[in-house]
């Protein structure tokens, strides 16, 4: 890896899409390019140059992607001295027929070598592997997220073989990191006044087994419960199938958010066999179950995918069902796309778009009642909150309580008596719970 200077110091723009891995990615990219004495700004009318870090997964994503594309090619017309590097998972999905579309592309960097940022964008070649890039706790990072929580990127890829997920062809097979450099990320973002580390990864129960640990992920949480500092450690993302009765119990401590991210995708066990998953409705509500006897308070999130070859309205029925005796606290559905080179692409899909888009809306309608009722259980508690941002000149500030994922979750409105400085963007503090609705909370600044 070249770390030369620039011949002159030069504004760089980094634009991330996609997912919480991703944003992960895209910060160790600016790590590389601040060590090489580049300068970052959020403008890109006021960059010299502006990096696009695309996601692939699904056809909206790409579509979002091309969207921005467009619009900085031409303002690559306006201004022909700008420099314009595409990365991620896009450009190794469909490399070939990016270029074709976008000629003015100055560089393309796939999965295997964000740490060849700096050689992309000078010009130099980069010769990516087939591996895609892992960081680890020694790879400099630029973090973007407020200053009291960040993503820990735990694995790459995986190695499930889902009918709908084109992830491991672009990813390829389930890679974790090592104990011992996640430990040592995680305590460096706790000495830095870090309170919430959110471990992210396509699969997180699946830790370890890649290297033969037995129950990796309880084997990681217990090493990260001895890092001074951090307050809240929060695990999104894990298959139903590997959670563990030692993963129960470790998130029984503190520290550990009560919160599980399980994407069930479906309950139907018709469809559930048809997109090669492990768990149909009744599972999983066996596991819900066993998850709130052990762990009472807990949020469970989970995902959902309407439309799937095969999802009649009797299927669907089923899925409606399982919503309502599931009572998630949060849940985010889709519409079934094809993805080429998985096989789902191969299978019949005779639902429309408008008849997909009409089975989201009616699963969200009855998540809405569902989600106001756990919310409406906070009202009148006391609980810790992690502010994040100040509300403007107005005296208050937004939070999230330990039962709030990042950017994937609802908020908490605090109401303080004063307008907060910044340095209550770093400390956890009490908060009342004076109201609620579907998605937010509304609170009152205690101490």
């Amino acid at each position: 890896m070249t770390s030369t200077q620039p011949s002159s110091v030069k504004n760089v723009v980094l634009i991330s899409l996609g997912c919480a891995k991703n944003l992960v990615d895209s910060e160790v990219m600016l790590g590389y390019l601040g060590r090489s004495g580049y300068r970052f700004t959020q403008n890109p009318e006021a960059a010299d140059i502006v990096i696009v870090n695309t996601c692939g997964f699904i056809r909206p994503a790409r579509d979002e992607a091309y969207g921005i594309l467009r619009k900085l090619v031409r303002l690559k017309k306006k201004r022909p001295a700008i420099k314009l590097a595409v990365t991620g998972c896009y450009v190794a999905k469909d490399r070939a027929f990016l270029e074709k579309e976008f000629p003015a592309v100055d560089a393309w960097l796939g999965v295997g070598a964000y740490d060849a940022i700096v050689d992309a964008i000078e010009g130099r070649t980069v010769r990516e592997p087939k591996r895609t890039f892992l960081y680890d706790h020694a790879s400099p990072r630029v973090f973007s997220t407020p200053p009291g929580w960040a993503y820990l990127k735990i694995s790459e890829g995986c190695s499930h073989q889902c009918a709908f997920c084109s992830i491991p062809m672009i990813k390829g097979p389930y890679r974790s990191r090592s104990l011992a450099s996640i430990a040592a990320e995680a305590s460096a973002m706790a000495e830095r006044g870090v309170k919430e580390i959110n471990l992210v990864s396509q699969d997180t129960t699946y830790f370890g087994n890649d290297r033969g640990l037995q129950d990796g992920l309880t084997k990681l949480l217990r090493r990260l419960l001895k890092i001074k500092g951090l307050e809240w450690i929060r695990i999104l993302y894990g298959y139903p199938e590997e959670i563990s009765d030692g993963l129960l119990e470790v998130l029984r401590e503190p520290k550990v958010c009560s919160y599980l991210d399980i994407p069930f995708q479906h309950a139907d066990p018709a469809i559930i066999k048809r997109m090669s998953r492990g768990s149909d409705g009744r599972k999983a509500l066996n596991l819900l179950e066993k998850i709130r006897k052990k762990v009472p308070d807990v949020a469970i999130r989970t995902s959902l995918i309407v439309g799937f070859p095969g999802e009649g309205a009797k299927e669907f029925q089923s899925l409606m069902q399982f919503v309502r005796e599931a009572r998630f606290s949060h849940l985010g559905v889709f519409p079934f796309s094809k993805e080429p080179g998985t096989p789902a692409a191969t299978m019949p899909d005779p639902l429309s778009q408008e008849e997909k888009d009409r089975r989201c809306g009616e699963i969200m309608d009855l998540q809405a009642s569902i989600s106001r009722s756990w919310n409406q259980g906070f009202v009148g508690r006391i609980m810790d909150v992690l502010p994040e941002k100040r509300l403007g000149r107005e005296a208050g500030f937004v939070g999230r309580t330990e039962f709030q994922a990042p950017e994937v979750d609802g908020i908490v409105l605090v109401e303080t008596p004063d307008v907060p400085g910044p340095e209550i963007l770093r400390a956890m503090g009490k908060v009342e719970i004076t109201g609620a609705d579907v998605y937010d909370l509304k609170g009152r600044w205690i101490s």
